[in-house]
């Protein structure tokens, strides 16, 4: 079972750095255990000009049976001779990813410490897989290869060379060369679809093989075209852990949505009023509504659900009456953004006490949301298919149950006011959906009757006499009876 990674230099910056990007020396060979036998990293050449490391790991069958706790006993005579006759030892597979995974844990976290900018750089990369099963042919290998920059060279291994009549196998000899990946990036593609080529997985697949696929396919899997096949053969066709991944991706979608391309839009709000001065953006309008429908309702712990890069936060951090901000994403890169905007590295002791940033599903309840004065769901329920809203609904007012809940989205009514929104077409690209004012406050009636709230409604922006704002409100108070009233609130 054998992959060679290779890349070339330039002047100043010799191909033998790749050396300190795998964290392996190119002047020694170097043996690690693993579970399922021993994996050898050595490098074939290590010039200025080009450099190679190779991966082999060795597999030892009998351990390969005992780790699997004897599974094949006491059936079919040729099934228990499979435990230890078979293509493991020399054929890629999810053996060769966990190694991956061991072997190279911090290359493939993109941590660097001597070669930092080496680490961040996009590299002319090459790729090797002499044997790698591929249950789908040279075709599905170009498909989940070569979306993701990819130049892909897959050829099929002859069933025997002495007898071509037989066909080929059904292993490909794939050649992956890119110009536009990091390293880190390069080996959690292979991470992740070196099993999904497979389609089997030789170890027992839990609940945290979710977490560790989102992990690796950070950054490139929301978006995948192929993302539901990954999906599934990753998590070895376990239908609820693919379907919980693939709620956590949809919301990644939502996370990774662009703010500024939002914001561009909402910044034309106004732009046909007749004041001579600029007028305030919506984002901003948003964002002050929010905060004083807070204040009005005592708010101190604050979490706000899909902060995606921490504006609000941002503002929230500004007035000590919030006494505990916490924002919540499914996306570790938005999670970042916000942690680099919000400078938490270099916050004091006392404002750092105020503001924690942590990862989590809105589409799952989560014992950490449990408690808090108030929720914020701003501009984030029309990014979600309808099927999953329910879901939300659940986590939030069924289960962490905050004492008021504030939830913000377009009103669609007001997109025929934008001449540079073409008609029909929604604000942003991520949207699923965008609702009139009639469909927003069913809803939320739907949901404050269901839960034990009271709901009452404010318009965000330009009220206009005719299709309303172009943004809105429902405020969401939790009460002792299950019975829903609508209130009328000037505009913010």
């Amino acid at each position: 079972m054998f992959v060679t990674i290779s890349t070339t230099g330039t002047a100043g910056s010799p191909a033998t750095d790749l050396g300190y990007l795998l964290h392996k020396h190119p002047g020694k060979a170097q043996a690690f255990s693993t579970s399922y036998g021993t994996a050898h990293v050595f490098y074939p050449e290590a010039r200025a000009e080009r450099c190679t490391a190779a991966l082999l790991l060795e597999i030892d069958p009998v351990a390969l049976v005992r780790r699997g706790k004897g599974k094949g006993r006491g059936g079919a005579p040729d099934a228990a001779l499979a435990q230890y006759v078979n293509d493991r030892p020399y054929a890629a597979s999810s053996l060769l990813a966990v190694a991956l995974g061991n072997v190279f844990s911090s290359a493939l976290r993109g941590v660097c410490q001597t070669r930092p900018e080496r680490a961040a750089a996009p590299l002319p990369l090459r790729v090797e897989v002499p044997a790698l099963p591929a249950r789908g042919g040279p075709d599905l290998v170009r498909q989940l290869f070569a979306p993701l920059g990819w130049t892909v060279t897959a050829d099929p291994v002859p069933l025997d060379t002495a007898f071509p009549e037989w066909g080929d196998s059904r292993y490909v000899r794939l050649v992956l060369e890119s110009q536009g990946l990091t390293l880190a990036e390069a080996l959690r593609h292979l991470y992740v679809l070196l099993p999904v080529l497979d389609d089997a997985k030789h170890y027992w697949v839990s609940a945290d093989e979710v977490d560790k696929l989102l992990r690796a396919g950070e950054g490139w899997l929301a978006g995948h075209p192929e993302q539901q096949l990954i999906t599934s053969r990753y998590l070895s066709r376990r239908w609820s852990l693919t379907r919980e991944a693939m709620d956590r991706l949809e919301l990644v979608r939502l996370a990774e949505a662009d703010d500024s391309a939002v914001e561009d839009i909402d910044n034309a709000v106004g732009a046909e009023t007749e004041a001579e001065e600029k007028p305030t953006p919506l984002a901003v309008r948003r964002r002050d509504a929010i905060l004083q429908a807070l204040r009005d309702h005592g708010a101190g712990r604050v979490l706000d659900l899909g902060c995606g890069q921490g504006r609000l936060v941002q503002e929230l951090l500004k007035d000590p009456r919030f006494t505990e901000i916490v924002g919540v994403d499914v996306s570790m890169r938005a999670l970042a953004v916000a942690a680099r905007r919000l400078k938490l590295d270099r916050m004091s002791e006392r404002q750092a006490a105020r503001v924690k940033l942590f990862q989590g599903s809105l589409a799952y309840t989560d014992s950490r949301l449990k408690g808090y004065d108030a929720a914020v769901l701003s501009e984030v329920i029309e990014h979600l298919d309808p099927p999953r809203l329910p879901a939300l609904e659940y986590a939030v007012f069924g289960a962490a149950r905050p004492a008021t809940v504030l939830v913000t989205t377009p009103n669609v009514e007001y997109n025929v006011r934008w001449d540079s929104l073409p008609a029909g077409h929604v604000r942003h690209g991520d949207h699923r959906f965008e609702w009139t004012r009639a469909q927003f406050r069913t809803w939320a009636h739907t949901v404050a009757e269901r839960h034990g709230y009271t709901v009452e409604f404010t318009p965000v922006g330009p009220d206009d006499p005719e299709v309303g704002p172009p943004t809105q409100m429902a405020v969401l108070t939790l009460s002792t009876t299950r019975t829903s009233t609508e209130k009328e609130a000037r505009p913010a």
